[in-house]
This record gives structure tokens, sequence and C-alpha cells, in this order.
């Protein structure tokens, strides 16, 4: 199990690595100083991805922790709910504000 999850971890970052080689595809030397382009969007597109997936396993964790506490009290299922969904709901606000912020670094 742990080789085919090492594997699935390379495969993943070689084909990361292979495909983001098309933002440094653009010459040097196009107006507005084109050598920090490749550099503003890789940073873009490296906020937004960890963004997403802290946003993803945070919100995996919460609903897990929800559905726990759920299931050993079913009364509390109310008392539960909301918080989570406020949780949820800040969480996934995180997640935009990233996605602002990646915008933004773009040129």
């Amino acid at each position: 199990m742990q080789i085919r999850k090492l594997f699935t971890f390379l495969t993943v970052t070689m084909v990361t690595f292979i495909a983001s080689s098309t933002v440094f595809a653009q010459e040097a030397g196009v107006e507005g100083g084109g050598e920090d382009i490749g550099w503003k969007a890789m940073a873009a597109g490296l906020a937004i991805g960890l963004a997403a997936v802290g946003g993803a396993f945070a919100q995996g964790k919460t609903a897990v922790a929800a559905l726990e506490g759920i299931a050993r009290n079913p009364n509390a299922a109310s008392k539960i709910f909301t918080p989570m969904i406020l949780g949820l709901a800040l969480i996934e606000s995180l997640v935009i504000y990233a996605l602002i912020i990646a915008i933004m670094i773009k040129p």
C-alpha cells in the first residue's frame, strides 16, 4: 500500500512539473518585464492549489468530527449542525480569499 501511495505522489508531482513548464514558455523581454510573469503565474497557481487542498482537508475533518459527535449522541445533532455549517462557511471563505489573492497576483 505504501508503494502505491508513493507511486501516486510521484506521478502527480511529475505531471505537475511537466504541465507547469508551459508557464515559462513565454519569451523574456516582452513589454512589462516578461521575466516576472512566469513566477507570478506559479505563485498564483501555488496559492490557490494549497488553499484548495487545505480547505478540502479541513472540510473533511470538520465533517468527520461532526458526524462522530452525532453518532455518539444523536440528540445533540441540532446543536452540532449549526456550528459545523458555520465552520464550513469560514473554511470556504478562506479558500475564496486565496482565490482573490491568486487573481491579484496574476499579471
